[in-house]
């Protein structure tokens, strides 16, 4: 199992964030004007992932003490979520910070980047060591943080295409349990279509009551890396995952990604940030969906209003329509305006 690397108008900015102009992904799901009735103040995110870099300067506040199922060597959880691990040492973990940061990075700090839900609180959760990790680790991890106050669980990770049959022939449950599990406790998960450009979304997200996320460009059009988001019990949307121009050989595009996050130093020197990046894939996707979860808990709905809200105010590009299924886009791309006037 491994972590997946894996439009709206324009807002005028509501924020001093520097980075606010590129984040066209929060302007396509339309975070800004939701604000106004949620910045997702009293929900909590888990980010069961890589681990979060604990010092980095826009997520101060933000994150609470986590649990750490990777590399313990006796007693499990044995760390607090940071993305160093037990062994002290980054070893390739930036994404769960970035992930991180479109979920619930400050607001209005003057600094960096902000999140779709800018109130809400990040648990991290560490499952993936140098962006693999094993189902029994990741499964004890979502059950961790359904125990632990989580309301959303973010998984930007999954398996290889074909993975889904572990589950399906029953020979490995044990993701699919710990989100009903979850479920069961009155979480929502969300969790990343994979980035091989296949018709079904990879586990978990598709033998689970996960919703799958997709991948949408700068312009709101399907990413041609992202597994159309199908699957069985038809749960699934799309968000902003950036055109990943640089697996194909084209450098210089970092706008045309994602912006967040990422532990302090660690920027690429082709995007020219110390403590930002730009990255694609239905992992950056899928925490735009978490975000909206998160403001939508934090009006006091339920699991299932959540989920409702979410699939039924998404909006397929090109025909406007809201809460209709394509196979192309899932529900659609998720409107965090709508979903909270919902």
């Amino acid at each position: 199992m491994g972590a997946a690397m894996v439009g709206g108008p324009t807002a005028q900015a509501a924020t001093n964030d520097p980075l606010y102009s590129k984040l066209w992904g929060l302007q396509q799901i339309h975070a800004e004007q939701a604000w106004s009735k949620s910045t997702g103040a009293g929900a909590v995110v888990a980010v069961v992932d890589t681990g979060i870099d604990f010092s980095q300067p826009d997520l101060q506040g933000q994150v609470l003490q986590g649990a750490t199922f990777t590399g313990c060597q006796n007693t499990r959880p044995c760390g607090n979520g940071d993305f160093r691990g037990p062994d002290g040492v980054d070893n390739g973990d930036e994404h769960g910070t970035h992930v991180a940061g479109t979920i619930a990075a400050v607001r209005g700090n003057g600094i960096g980047v902000v999140g779709v839900a800018p109130n809400a609180k990040i648990l991290p959760v560490k499952v993936l060591e140098n962006g693999s990790g094993s189902s029994e680790d990741i499964a004890d991890g979502i059950r961790w943080a359904a125990d632990h106050g989580a309301n959303v669980i973010n998984m930007s990770l999954g398996s290889t295409p074909g993975g889904q049959l572990l589950s399906i022939t029953g020979v490995d449950t044990a993701m699919k349990d710990a989100i009903a599990y979850a479920r069961s406790k009155g979480v929502l998960t969300v969790a990343a279509a994979g980035n091989s450009s296949t018709a079904l979304c990879n586990d978990p997200a598709f033998d689970s009551v996960a919703i799958c996320v997709g991948a949408t460009d700068q312009r709101g059009l399907h990413s041609w890396y992202s597994e159309l988001p199908n699957k069985l019990d038809l749960k699934s949307v799309s968000a902003p995952g950036g055109a990943g121009l640089s697996a194909l050989g084209l450098p210089g595009q970092c706008d045309e990604d994602i912006w967040s996050t990422v532990p302090v130093g660690t920027g690429s020197p082709g995007c020219g940030q110390k403590d930002y990046d730009a990255y694609a894939g239905t992992s950056m996707a899928t925490p735009h969906v978490a975000g909206v979860a998160a403001l939508l808990f934090a009006q006091g709905r339920t699991v299932d209003q959540v989920e409702n809200a979410i699939l039924a105010t998404a909006q397929t590009p090109g025909t406007g329509t809201r809460g209709t299924y394509t196979p192309l886009y899932g529900y659609g791309v998720v409107d965090a305006a709508a979903a909270v006037n919902s």
